[in-house]
C-alpha cells in the first residue's frame, strides 16, 4: 500500500492498511486529521512519509481559522478591530 493510498482512505490505517472495526478504532492525526492509526507504533512508522504533506494541512487549517471572515451580523464593523465603523 503507498502513502498516497493511506492518506486518501480514512477507514483504514494510513501506515498497516488494517480497516476500522468494532474492536479496532482508529484516532486521527493530530495535526492534519486527514489520516487515521490504529496505534501510535504505526504512526511513528509512517510519520517520514506524512509529515511534508502534515505541515502543509496543518498550516492551512491554521490559515482557516485565522482569516475566516466574521458572520454578517458584524457589515457595518472594522474587519480589523470589530469597532463599529461611522455611517458618513
Amino acid at each position: 500500500m503507498s502513502a498516497e493510498e493511506g492518506e486518501e482512505d480514512t477507514s483504514c490505517c494510513a501506515s498497516c492498511g488494517v480497516a476500522e472495526g468494532d474492536e479496532i478504532k482508529l484516532k486521527k492525526c493530530n495535526g492534519c486529521h486527514l489520516v487515521r492509526y490504529c496505534s501510535v507504533k504505526c504512526q511513528r512508522e509512517h510519520r517520514p512519509k506524512h509529515k511534508r504533506a502534515c505541515k502543509e494541512r496543518a498550516a492551512e487549517l491554521r490559515d482557516e481559522i485565522l482569516f475566516k471572515q466574521p458572520e454578517g451580523s458584524h457589515l457595518g464593523d472594522c474587519p480589523i478591530c470589530c469597532l463599529p465603523m461611522p455611517l458618513d
